[in-house]
């Protein structure tokens, strides 16, 4: 029979290998990565799937590949214009090269968000209010663009900034509103103003036809006149060298109307 001290012992060492094992025995799913570094010295990159490393010597650290949000405060920004205004912002980014992130930066996470904060409030400072509310799709590719460009030695890929709120002064808003107001007035002079010449510019044409007809233009006098006195219920005895006939024809034109 075995010494009980030596039982305990065995026991001991089994319970040393177990964990051990366990310790050295990684299962990676799909969307992660291990960097793993051995004796201070980068091994290089493991996973996914089953991963085994050697206890002790081994030191590992674990990457997330999914892609994650990052949302960016609120940023005191003065516009081109001169024109304070407080953004916020969301940057979508990811891990592509674990080992750069790990190697290049210490937190990459942190990194990325400081980088997005002092491009907001750069790139944002260069143009006027205007734009910042009009061309948001181009600003936020013109930020995506430089954010990632900032991140590619990190081994991170932005792939997309989203302003998410710009919120204006309130006698800013106001100033706003005065100006659309003034320009709804403008276009609306506009319309009166090409209205008006294109009336004018008929009124000129019929004029000129006129002068060539000085008939149609006493036929035209006298069809006005019917239509005043079917208005009015008048009669209306018309001058000068028609007068006869021109009654004769306001009366059959009168009557012509009233059967209708």
């Amino acid at each position: 029979m075995l010494d009980p001290a030596v039982i305990g012992l065995i026991v001991f060492l089994i319970i040393i290998l177990l964990t051990l094992l366990a310790y050295a025995i990684k299962i990676l799913p799909e969307f992660q990565r291990i960097v793993v570094f051995r004796l201070g010295r980068l091994l290089g990159i493991k996973g996914p799937g089953l991963v085994l490393i050697i206890p002790i010597i081994d030191q590992i650290i674990r990457i997330d590949l999914r892609t994650r949000v990052l949302d960016v405060p609120k940023q005191r920004v003065v516009t081109r214009d001169n024109v304070t205004v407080d953004v916020d912002a969301v940057v979508y980014f990811r891990v592509v090269d674990p080992e750069k992130a790990v190697v290049q930066v210490q937190r990459y996470e942190a990194a990325t968000a400081l980088l997005a904060q002092t491009t907001l409030r750069d790139v944002l400072g260069q143009v006027e209010l205007d734009h910042l509310l009009s061309k948001r799709e181009e600003l936020n590719k013109r930020l995506q663009e430089i954010i990632d460009e900032g991140t590619n030695p990190w081994g991170v890929k932005v792939s997309a900034v989203t302003i998410r709120d710009v919120v204006i002064p309130e006698e800013m808003l106001r100033a706003i509103a005065k100006q659309a107001e003034a320009e709804r007035e403008r276009r609306s002079r506009i319309i009166m103003a090409e209205g008006e010449y294109q009336a004018s510019k008929k009124m000129t044409e019929a004029a000129k036809l006129y002068e060539k007809a000085p008939m149609a233009l006493r036929l035209r006098e006298l069809q006005t006149l019917a239509e005043i006195a079917r208005e009015k219920n008048l009669i209306v005895v018309p001058g000068g060298e028609m007068g006869v006939g021109a009654i004769a024809g306001l009366t059959k034109a009168f009557s012509r109307k009233t059967k209708n």
